[in-house]
C-alpha cells in the first residue's frame, strides 16, 4: 500500500525537494536548502503562495529554504518541522546564535535603552532573540534594537500550564501562534516549548506524538476531541484556546466534555501525557 506523505511534514514542492528525500520522493531537483530566520514578529505559514495559513512562526524563528516563486519561500520550520510558503521579505540571514526568548506573553523593542523612545517592534511570547550586550534594564538586539531585560530568559520554563495560563485572554485565531491570536494546537505548543520540550504543530500530530494514559489525569496532561486540544491544569479544570469563547479561556474538564458532546464535535478522545524533559538546545 502507497502511503501518501504529509505535506505538512514534506519538506518538498512540485519541484525540488530537500536532498534527503532523494529516492523517497521523485522530483525534478534536489536541494540542500540554505537557513534563513524569521525577522518580523510573526509571520504566517500558508499552504500554497498567497493561500490559506496552516500555522505561524514567530520572531526570529530558524528556517530552512527550500524553494522560492514570485516573493515567496517554501521553508521547513526548525521547531517542529512544519512545512509551508512565507513570504521572503519576512526573511532574514541566520548567522547570529540565538541566546535568549521573550518569557513574558507580549513584550516591544525601543529604538535606545530607554522606556520614553519610540517601539519599533513587538514581540509575542516565544520570540527568539540573539542578545549582544546591556545597558540598565535593557538588553541590546544584535540586529538593533532594545528589550526590557526583565521581559527575556535564557533558561526554559519549569511548568507548561504555568505558561499557557500567561496566555489567558489571547484571542482565538485559526492557526495562531501569538499573543495576537492562537488556537488550540498553537497554544500548547507555546507552552511545552517554553519548557523546551518538542512539540508538533498541529492537535492530530500532538495527539500521535505523545503517550495515552490510564487513571487520573494530571497537571499538563493534554486532553483530545477530534480537531481540538486542552491542557490540564489539575484533575477537575483544563486551559485552551477555544472558538467557543473567542479566546483562551479556563474551564472544567466535565463541562467542556459535556458541552462539546452537546454541539456534535465530540466524543472526547482521552488524554496524553507529554513527557517533561527539554529535548535538544535551548532556546
Amino acid at each position: 500500500m502507497t502511503v501518501t506523505p504529509d505535506r505538512r511534514l514534506t519538506p518538498a514542492t512540485e519541484r525540488v525537494a530537500l536532498d534527503r528525500l532523494r529516492g523517497v520522493i521523485d522530483r525534478p531537483a534536489y536541494t540542500a536548502g540554505r537557513p534563513a530566520r524569521v525577522t518580523v514578529p510573526i509571520a504566517d505559514l500558508c499552504r500554497a503562495p498567497a493561500g490559506a495559513r496552516d500555522r505561524q512562526v514567530n520572531f526570529g524563528a530558524d528556517l530552512t529554504v527550500i524553494d522560492e516563486n514570485e516573493g515567496w519561500a517554501f521553508v521547513q520550520a526548525a521547531l517542529d518541522g512544519y512545512c509551508g510558503w512565507i513570504r521572503a521579505a519576512h526573511l532574514g540571514d541566520a548567522d547570529a546564535p540565538i541566546t535568549h526568548r521573550v518569557s513574558v506573553p507580549a513584550t516591544h523593542i525601543y529604538s535606545a535603552p530607554n522606556l520614553k523612545t519610540p517601539e519599533t517592534l513587538s514581540l509575542s511570547l516565544g520570540a527568539r532573540l540573539s542578545i549582544s550586550g546591556r545597558d540598565g534594564g535593557f538588553a541590546q538586539l544584535v540586529q538593533g534594537g532594545w528589550i526590557p531585560a526583565q521581559h527575556i530568559t535564557d533558561l526554559p520554563a519549569k511548568d507548561p500550564a504555568t505558561v499557557a495560563e500567561q496566555l489567558i485572554g489571547t484571542p482565538y485565531l485559526w492557526g495562531g501562534n501569538s499573543r495576537w491570536g492562537i488556537d488550540c494546537s498553537g497554544l500548547m505548543q507555546a507552552a511545552l516549548a517554553a519548557c523546551a520540550v518538542a512539540c508538533p504543530g498541529d492537535s492530530d500530530l500532538q495527539e500521535a506524538a505523545f503517550a495515552p494514559i490510564e487513571g487520573e489525569i494530571r497537571r499538563n496532561d493534554l486532553l483530545f476531541w477530534p480537531g481540538h486540544v486542552a491542557m490540564a491544569l489539575e484533575g477537575d479544570r483544563m486551559i485552551h484556546a477555544t472558538a467557543f469563547a473567542m479566546a483562551v479561556i479556563i474551564e472544567p474538564i466535565k463541562t467542556a466534555i459535556a458541552r462539546i458532546d452537546a454541539s456534535g464535535q465530540g466524543p472526547f478522545r482521552g488524554a496524553r501525557r507529554p513527557e517533561l524533559v527539554t529535548k535538544g538546545g535551548f532556546p
